[in-house]
């Protein structure tokens, strides 16, 4: 026995099932970056305490064995936590992504619905590469300093910084060459690790198996 034929959705209701799913990609999104702040603040704050409790300590008992061990045990610890923190942001960098390209997605399908309003659109109408791009920039070109200025960036120099304190502290009773070599060389190791893994998880961003929408896409009206 053949199935029923089911009746064509309306334009209508068409554009409220997109309709619903952009506000929840859209709560999703805020909700995941709400989060993150928090957690970058957080860090932040423990980093500040951190300083001005060996601040006090260097007042205290002077710059002695006392003193650095508690820098690397609070290094230590602030790098932990910072790790942690920079973890979260590349995951939520890369659930951003894939927000962004959703709501490309929905808006394609708003155009199949009523092409004439392409022209009211100042984000992306594709989820390739171009089209997520425009999103996040609204137009102009995405330069360097879309990605210096960026929270994962941002989060990984502090991290930077405090693995380079921790290594020169540690390597102080070597000298203080050494100590302030050692230092240099963690930190842009450190620095270049971190940015290689953004650099691969924007590379898997762009496996074209999850572009569905390219640029060159026909948008036509649904009946």
């Amino acid at each position: 026995m053949s199935q029923p034929v089911p009746e064509p959705v309306s334009p209508a209701v068409r554009a409220q099932i997109l309709a619903t799913e952009h506000w929840g990609l859209l709560a999703v999104r805020s909700q995941t970056w709400n989060e993150v702040m928090g957690r970058i603040t957080a860090q932040l704050m423990f980093t500040s305490a951190s300083l001005l409790f060996l601040a006090l300590v260097g007042q205290s008992v002077g710059y002695t064995d006392t003193f650095r061990f508690l820098a690397i045990v609070l290094g230590l610890t602030l790098l932990t936590t910072g790790t942690l923190t920079a973890f979260r942001v590349h995951n939520a960098s890369q659930e951003d992504y894939m927000f962004v390209k959703g709501m490309n997605r929905l808006r394609a399908g708003y155009l199949d619905i009523d092409p004439g309003l392409e022209p009211y659109f100042i984000t992306g109408l594709t989820d390739d590469e171009a089209g997520i791009a425009q999103t996040y920039t609204m137009g102009p070109a995405r330069s360097a300093s879309h990605v210096a200025a960026s929270s994962g960036v941002f989060i990984i120099a502090v991290n930077t910084i405090v693995a380079a304190g921790v290594t020169a502290f540690v390597l102080w009773p070597l000298g203080a060459w050494v100590a302030a070599v050692g230092g240099i060389l963690l930190g842009i190791a450190h620095f270049a690790w971190w940015i290689y893994l953004g650099w691969r998880n924007w590379q898997l961003n762009l496996t074209p198996e999850w572009t569905r929408f390219p640029a060159d896409r026909a948008v036509g009206p649904v009946s």
